[in-house]
């Protein structure tokens, strides 16, 4: 049994389809179809015996032009994976329909989704509903309707291979203040702030980022932090966040990483996407005003002059839930 698990979105997208991966790789081989932002992710996720990677004009921001040569190209790749089904993961917004279309057309003979609209042919099994619930169940279910199972002893949580050692010494607490869409992550100021009220706490802090945050972990490390923005890829970001007593996060990919390996999350999180659905699936506290004015619009920009969900939280709030979940 071959299957194609289609995730086309970022590295916490990816990773929340982990559990779903695990259940088709318990019945043979998996192939994930990712966008160029979820390799990093899917090359971290157990049961993936190989990864194709597609910018989908549909999924992706800025968005790419749909072209033809594309497409064919695409159809070419993934009838030659040569899957006996394929599982097409979105979230509730999203539609699955142009991208079982397109594995129709690859030849693909059986396609399971989640689809609100009317899928014709395209779908071969087809869940109607959606619940709000956490995105990682919402993909295991279209694996269970496709005939899946996790394993026994898989009780279905976020995982990842087994992170590196990491040369920190502990006890740390990690900052996270990046995030590709702005809206879902505290100002810069902010996470500055939170750091001096944590390392007057007592925590050692360590403040994490890609290479093109370097400016950003800069300043929020500050006289107090230890700076290591540009300085670890993905998997190697795995094993600093296993090392630490906790996480203190937006709503990013890097949060989702963190319950993967098993670190606490104190999540600043807000409300544009609901948090029954994209909050840390794992042990976390939900800090931010969940019935803000930008509730449920999918900004990627605050929509809120002064990001009042957020900005509103004082960093002796964050202090106080890193205490509690690392009680």
């Amino acid at each position: 049994m071959r299957t194609l698990v289609a995730r086309l979105d970022s590295d916490g997208d990816v990773l929340l389809a982990g559990p779903a991966v695990r259940a088709a790789a318990a019945a043979g081989e998996v192939v994930l179809l990712c966008g160029p932002n979820g390799v990093r992710a899917a090359e971290l996720l157990p049961g993936v015996s190989r990864i194709v990677e597609w910018e989908c004009p549909w999924i992706v921001n800025p968005a790419s032009e749909v072209r033809p040569v594309d497409i064919e190209a695409v159809i070419a790749l993934v009838h030659g994976v040569r899957a006996d089904v394929a599982l097409v993961l979105t979230s509730f917004h999203q539609s699955p329909l142009p991208t079982a279309l397109l594995l129709r057309l690859a030849g693909v003979p059986r396609i399971v989704a989640r689809s609100t609209d009317y899928p014709g042919s395209l779908l071969d099994v087809r869940l109607r509903d959606d619940p709000d619930v956490p995105e990682a169940q919402r993909a295991l279910e279209v694996a269970r309707a496709a005939g899946f199972e996790l394993p026994e002893g898989d009780d279905g949580r976020l995982a990842v291979l087994d992170p590196p050692r990491t040369s920190l010494e502990g006890p740390y607490v990690v900052v996270h203040p990046g995030a590709t869409a702005p809206a879902r992550t505290w100002s810069p100021d902010r996470w500055a702030k939170a750091v001096v009220a944590l390392t007057a706490a007592g925590h050692r802090v360590v403040v994490t980022g890609g290479p093109d945050e370097v400016e950003l972990t800069g300043h929020v490390a500050g006289a107090c932090g230890t700076d290591l923005g540009g300085r670890t890829d993905f998997r190697e970001l795995s094993g600093v966040l296993a090392g630490a007593d906790a996480v203190v996060v937006g709503n990013t990919g890097p949060a989702h990483l963190a319950v993967a390996v098993g670190t606490p999350v104190v999540s600043l999180f807000a409300p544009v996407v609901p948090a029954t659905r994209w909050a840390p699936h794992g042990k976390h506290v939900l800090l931010g005003d969940q019935n803000a004015p930008c509730r449920g619009t999918r900004a990627r920009e605050c929509p809120v002059p002064g990001h009042p969900c957020l900005d509103q939280i004082d960093p002796a709030a964050v202090v106080a839930a890193v205490a509690e979940v690392t009680a």
